[in-house]
């Protein structure tokens, strides 16, 4: 079992390369072509908002590149100068996804909210995992010994476990933004049927992404339960 575990170990870290590779190659090519309706991603957000009434989001500036983001803590849907000034079918994709969270804010989606309610636990956890990862790593055979062990272990898949669901339940929230983003964008004639094309294939691969994340993080939750169930069958 366990040189299954590494090998799809192994094959989940060459696929995210492989998806970050593509999701940048093609965001790169559809940011170099202007959308015929001349709207920068600011526009396109601001419009999205206003066509569902919502107006107690704002539209902002964030740096870097594809650190677009809704923050519901304080109402902003953050765009990157690129998205934000941008006016091309891969602003109008991404800007209208971001807002598509802002939707799902605003009407209470489900899934939304749970993954909220489980981002304090899963930051819990990934701190925690950190932790015990360093003092297996330097102080493992001093601290961390047979009897101490199993119980590691089992902290180490709970943790695990919480990031492993949390990444499941990302995957509904992302597809269903893009949905209404592609839905939207569609409707009020943003796109033209070869943009519109281009908007879906980039937001297709950024949810691919996610995908990517969700299967590397079940496939190390595997790993350690294997483990820990092949030290119960030891003893």
């Amino acid at each position: 079992m366990f040189p299954i575990i590494f090998v799809i170990s192994i094959a989940t870290m060459l696929a995210s390369w492989y998806v970050s590779n593509k999701l940048k190659n093609k965001f790169e090519l559809y940011s170099r072509i202007p959308l015929l309706s001349g709207m920068s991603g600011k526009e396109v957000a601001e419009q999205m908002l206003r066509d569902n009434r919502i107006y107690d989001v704002k539209v902002i500036s964030v740096e870097g590149r594809l650190t677009d983001h809704y923050n519901p803590s304080d109402k902003t849907v953050n765009l990157s100068s690129d998205v934000y000034a941008g006016r091309s079918a891969a602003s109008a994709a991404v800007a209208a996804h971001e807002c598509g969270h802002a939707l799902q804010h605003a009407q209470a989606y489900s899934m939304l909210e749970l993954r909220s309610t489980l981002v304090p636990i899963q930051n819990i956890s990934a701190k925690a995992l950190n932790i015990l990862m360093m003092v297996m790593i330097f102080g493992g055979m001093l601290l961390v010994g047979p009897q101490t062990l199993p119980y590691v272990l089992l902290v180490i898949i709970a943790c695990n476990l919480v990031i492993t669901l949390f990444a499941l339940i990302t995957l509904p929230v992302e597809f269903d933004a893009s949905n209404r983003a592609l839905a939207w964008i569609e409707s009020r004639g943003i796109t033209n049927s070869q943009e519109h094309a281009m908007a879906k294939d980039a937001l297709k691969w950024a949810a691919r992404s996610y995908i990517v994340v969700a299967i590397g993080a079940f496939a190390q939750l595997l790993y350690y339960v294997m483990m820990f169930l092949g030290l119960s069958k030891n003893d």
